[in-house]
């Protein structure tokens, strides 16, 4: 990657800020660096890449009818033109001539700040960030902009600048602030923000007085079970420095240490909120500006937006609360691929937001993740009476995208999937919008890892898990969607139908008649993650929480996928794995004894079961599943099944041809690995 001159980036940038003059909401794009791609070599018939790294500046009207659900706006301090000011990191990847482009944007919505697209779908690396450069040769813009303020300050991150809400007389508005972690080890003292994957997960608000009697801490055993209050004198808010301990409202320093395997929960009072929803509107006002802005530093026809798990959910919360039309009622996203966000939204627009918040089996429990309503049309619940369609904002404005939801396995498990196509009692499948596709993509975690596969995820303990995780590859269902999606915006050809377990075939059932194998030495779950009728008090309508933490109401019905004989999932788009196994994939591990809780579900992972190789070994370990001996008499033969199946999803288009080699090398590589030569 060639750093270019001096003089052509000044050029450059300066065209790059008057051209963000011409959008009122972005009012300026200011390019830090810009450099060639690969040293300028071509990517097909896109030709050279390049990639700009900036930071781009809004200015939006509180008074504007569709900036109006953004919750504390108007208490957000304003310009000379009474307008909120706030902006946002950037990084962009586009052809040097965009002529050459295909016309599209993927933007994906950043995970907490990280870039993730190409690794999954490119197979880039570390430096080697590109991989085989399959979106670049397509010829899109790849585009990534800060949109969450909580973040920690460590490690390269897109972040946003987000305004301070205040009360009309400049004083503090203060507001309750939840925390909860689970422990894999014992430890002295722990971040009050996020602990996701370690502490950099989120930053947090301090606490503003940590001597206040509304400053708790709690300790329960199971996410329902009954909580213990902590004594005050136990904890306080502080941190260890070189060995001494010093107070420190951003932590939280218990006696005797954090337990593994409990659950602790902190609730205390801040104050000086973060507007998080003005990150919806970044979102919204770049897009706008890419598509409706000719001057543009890279300016498109068609927008598709990508989001994986957090920003995954993003793009369901974006879409429910009608970011989707623009300041002046214009559709900014033509396309959306919502990925394992299951039936969830988040805490990305109301006061004390704290948008790195998800929800586990384990901790971020309770928090307004998993809202009603789920389903993409409008459907009623039965124990309040409420109705509501999570698209029914877009199609009111008539900016609905095309839009696939895709999960994995674990989102039925661990982030109640079934929901966005059920009724919320899980009596009848729910009817699906004509603009919608869902697909369960099965035999897959919630994130892919390397094969063969460990029992925990590097050097973290809190991923340490009974059986091994799940190594099935999402790569090529990825670069299948993605190509599907633009098929269907750009040229009107319907992509494949929606493939998921249903109730009325009997693939999607409750828990009770799950029919999972019994395979010895392996620990089934106990339970699944349920969504709550959740109470946070008689503002939250308005984006304030006024109750922490929140009443807990009844639960709505979850479901999973029903199982084959070797406990893999039915009613799905089943990868060759499944269709010829040599083990059983699926969407839920439990906690490995050694950090604690070990009857629950860890996140994220699922479970890779091996078969015996031989009927000596299945018969000498118990195991029900016929071996890989009884299944395949050869490898020839065993290889000859997984490529038909293979071709079979080329054919149905979850699958691209070009991809065929690459999915059959893989194929090899596990028999290999799990059979041996035969």
């Amino acid at each position: 990657m060639r750093l270019l001159s001096a003089r052509w980036l000044a050029a450059t940038a300066m065209l790059a800020l008057a051209g963000g003059a011409g959008n009122a909401r972005v009012t300026r794009v200011e390019i830090l660096s810009r450099t060639e791609i690969a040293d300028g070599r071509a990517f097909g018939l896109a030709g050279a890449y390049e990639k700009i790294l900036g930071r781009v500046y809004f200015a939006v009207d509180p008074a504007n009818a569709h900036n109006r659900q953004i919750v504390d706006l108007e208490k957000a301090p304003r310009n000379s033109r009474g307008e909120a000011e706030f902006s946002a990191d950037l990084c962009l990847l586009k052809p040097k001539d965009m002529d050459k482009g295909n016309g599209a944007v993927l933007f994906e919505v950043s995970n907490r700040g990280g870039r993730g697209i190409l690794r999954i779908v490119d197979g880039g690396a570390g430096a080697d960030e590109i991989g085989d450069g399959f979106l670049l040769r397509k010829g899109y813009v790849i585009a990534w902009l800060g949109w969450e303020y909580d973040l920690d300050k460590t490690g390269e991150r897109l972040r946003l600048n987000a305004p301070i809400a205040h009360n009309a007389d400049g004083s503090s508005i203060r507001g309750l602030v939840r925390s909860d972690y689970t422990p894999a080890k014992q430890q002295d003292e722990m971040p009050a923000g996020h602990f996701l994957l370690g502490p950099a997960g989120g930053d947090s608000y301090p606490a503003d007085d940590p001597l206040s009697g509304k400053n708790s801490l709690t300790v329960r055993d199971t996410p329902e079970g009954a909580r213990r209050v902590i004594p005050r004198s136990e904890w306080r808010f502080a941190h260890s420095v070189d060995g001494k301990l010093r107070p420190d409202p951003r932590y939280v320093h218990l006696d005797g240490g954090f337990q593994p395997g409990k659950i602790y929960e902190l609730v205390y009072e801040a104050k000086d909120p973060a507007v998080s929803g003005v990150g919806l509107a970044a979102v919204r006002d770049f897009l706008s500006h890419l598509k409706y802005d000719r001057n543009a530093a890279a300016p498109v026809k068609r927008v598709y937006a990508a989001g994986i798990s957090q920003s995954g959910r993003f793009l369901r919360h974006f879409l429910y609360q009608d970011f989707n039309a623009d300041e002046q009622g214009r559709q900014v996203m033509d396309g959306v691929i919502a990925h394992v966000a299951g039936a969830g939204r988040g805490s990305f627009n109301h006061r004390f937001a704290q948008p790195s918040r998800d929800s586990q089996p384990m901790s971020s429990i309770f928090f307004p993740t998993d809202l009603f309503p789920f389903t993409d049309l409008p459907e009623r619940d039965p124990e309040t009476g409420e109705r509501g369609g999570l698209l029914d904002a877009p199609a009111k404005s008539r900016t609905l995208p095309k839009i696939f939801f895709s999960n994995t396995s674990y989102e039925y498990w661990g982030r109640a999937a079934s929901l966005i196509h059920t009724s919320p009692d899980g009596s009848e499948d729910a009817k699906i919008g004509d603009n919608v596709r869902i697909y369960l993509l099965a035999g897959l975690q919630h994130f892919s890892e390397p094969f063969p596969p460990a029992k925990t995820l590097g050097n973290s303990p809190d991923y340490t898990a009974q059986q091994r995780h799940n190594p099935n590859p999402v790569q090529w269902y990825w670069r299948a969607l993605i190509t599907d999606m633009n098929e269907w915006v750009k040229d009107g050809t319907a992509p494949p139908p929606s493939t998921y377990p249903k109730i009325a075939d009997g693939t999607l059932v409750p828990l009770a008649q799950w029919a999972f194998p019994k395979i010895p030495g392996v620990n089934v779950p106990r339970d699944v993650l349920l969504a709550y009728r959740l109470d946070f008090g008689p503002q939250w309508d308005a984006g304030i929480v006024s109750k922490e933490p929140p009443g807990v109401g009844k639960a709505f019905s979850v479901l999973v996928p029903q199982v084959d004989a070797d406990g893999n999932d039915l009613g799905a788009v089943r990868l060759p794995e499944l269709q010829a196994p040599l083990a059983t994939y699926t969407g839920w591990n439990l906690r490995d004894p050694s950090i604690g809780a070990p009857e629950q579900r860890i996140s994220f992972l699922g479970s890779f079961i091996p078969f015996g190789r031989t009927a000596a070994d299945r018969a000498k370990a118990g195991d029900p599943r016929p071996s890989i001996a009884e299944r395949y008499r050869s490898r020839e033969e065993y290889m000859g099944k997984f490529s038909e199946a293979a071709r079979t999803l080329v054919r149905e288009r979850f699958f691209l041809k070009e991809d065929l080699e690459a999915i059959l090398e893989r194929g090899e590589r596990e028999w290999n690995e799990l059979a041996g030569q035969r």
